[in-house]
């Protein structure tokens, strides 16, 4: 008898020891359970696909990393804070080479890290607009282009390149000194028979001059994390996202994503993934289904 009541103790305690650690790592990570329940929810087969996007966490900022068949395209690099984080990281998916690197525009959340990536890793085309500011962040890339021979290309409207199977054309690149924002470069990728489109931060009027093009799109990058700057009703009718992807930072001054702009998406029929809620959202595809799952990554140098 007394065997058995210590053996029921001993069970209680190990019990009480799981729970425990498992209520610590919820609370240590909550992005790692919110990841749990979202891949429970969307019940995704995991699957190594050869095409693959990563809208990677960087907080209030943005970074897209682009795979097909082990080659890889980099749009934006988060903040300043960010860069040494996304360093890691890709090497930690045995990154060494970039095929192209992409600015979208000057801004500190689009740019910050890219001093760290030229210094780090291989790039044979760097990209971003013809506008130059005095920022020490930016003056930071030229000064790392120069020290590694990487010439600063400015793409043409229209212009396309190719990583692999997948097929990019450039939508909108700007000049506009007033308005980085409107500056933004905006290209569409096409892999086999599914495509995305990558805004950077670009503002309505810009939106307004390219409503004629192709920018129809399985996947959306949300322009400006959501910001009513962005985001017409006209643009998202056109673009019509099954999915959208929103990088934004948790509970950010700003108040991004709007409501509006939600709603705007939800009334479109557009599932939404949320860098703040999921943490690093990952799309892959086979050419004709697309998958989205995500994965906590320590890239937000907003998180200490």
């Amino acid at each position: 008898m007394k065997k058995i009541v210590i053996r029921v103790v001993e069970i209680l305690i190990l019990v009480i020891v799981f729970y425990g650690y498992n209520h610590y790592e919820k609370m240590k990570n909550p992005k790692v359970e919110k990841e749990k329940e979202f891949r429970e929810e969307i019940k995704v087969e995991e699957k190594k696909e050869n095409f693959q996007i990563r809208y990677i966490d960087v907080g209030e900022a943005d970074s897209i990393l682009i795979q097909n068949n082990g080659k890889y395209a980099l749009i934006d690099a988060g903040n300043n804070e960010d860069g040494e984080k996304l360093v890691k990281y890709f090497q930690s998916l045995g990154i060494q080479k970039l095929e192209y690197v992409i600015g979208t525009h000057a801004h500190e959340d689009h740019i910050g890290g890219m001093d760290d990536i030229i210094k780090n890793f291989q790039i044979n085309h760097f990209y971003m607009p013809d506008v130059v500011t005095t920022t020490r962040t930016f003056e930071e890339i030229l000064e790392n282009l120069e020290k590694k021979s990487i010439r600063f290309e400015t793409p043409k409207i229209g212009e396309t390149f190719t990583l692999d199977e997948t097929n990019f054309k450039i939508i909108w690149v700007g000049d506009n000194e007033e308005d980085l924002n409107s500056t933004s470069i905006i290209l569409r990728a096409k892999y086999k028979n599914t495509t995305y489109l990558f805004t950077g931060d670009a503002t309505i009027e810009v939106e307004k001059q390219i409503l004629d093009e192709e920018i129809e799109s399985d996947v959306l990058k949300v322009s400006h994390h959501g910001s009513k700057q962005s985001n017409s009703d006209a643009f998202l009718r056109k673009v019509n996202p099954k999915y959208a992807i929103i990088s934004v930072g948790k509970e950010n001054d700003y108040g991004f994503p709007k409501k509006v702009i939600l709603n705007k998406l939800k009334s479109i029929g557009s599932k939404i993934y949320r860098t703040d809620e999921l943490g690093t959202i990952i799309v892959s595809s086979d050419g004709n289904e697309i998958y989205v799952t995500s994965e906590y990554t320590d890239t937000n140098g907003e998180e200490k």
